[in-house]
């Protein structure tokens, strides 16, 4: 047992002559989740009806935080398969030049600020040119021809059920 306790506490079973004792049952584990096992030991006082004793263990749970919505962020997502387009790059790298070369003449010194204005520039350049990306709508699964169908289908199963229950 990797455990330290007085003895005791580490048998899980008594021979029937009351005498002897011996650990005979272990808790498994996912060699994974190995490390959240906090203790294992026995406990005598349970009483089972049976020669073994209740061997019990303490796990620690671990809970995966989702992220929440606020810290989601909507990013813009540009329509990159225009890029491939001869006229649509040379009017981007246009674009990106001219607001590049306004940055150069700027002296600021601060890094967050020059940061926050190349990526401004970065993101209008591509909204002009290359435009946003259209979210693909998922036709519905679930269209008003299946929604006739559930109604028909439970005005059927109550109808049914309303007979059998009038007929007793």
């Amino acid at each position: 047992m990797m455990f330290p306790h007085r003895n005791t506490h580490k048998y899980t079973w008594t021979y029937p002559d009351g005498k002897s004792h011996n650990q005979i049952n272990h808790v498994l584990i996912d060699r994974r989740w190995h490390s959240s096992v906090l203790d294992v030991r026995s406990f005598r006082g349970a009483d089972c009806d049976t020669e073994h004793y209740l061997v019990i263990a303490k796990v620690r749970e671990r809970l995966a935080v989702g992220k929440q919505a606020a810290q989601r962020v909507d990013r813009q997502r540009f329509n990159l398969r225009k890029i491939n387009e001869p006229e649509v790059r040379e009017q981007y790298q246009i674009v990106i030049t001219k607001r590049f070369a306004a940055l150069e003449n700027s002296d600021d010194e601060d890094v967050n600020r020059n940061w926050e204005n190349i990526k401004e520039n970065i993101q209008t350049s591509a909204k002009e040119s290359l435009g946003l990306d259209e979210f693909k709508q998922n036709k519905p699964r679930f269209d008003e021809e299946c929604l006739g169908f559930c109604i028909k289908g439970s005005g059927l199963k109550f109808s049914g059920y309303r007979i059998q229950a009038k007929a007793m």
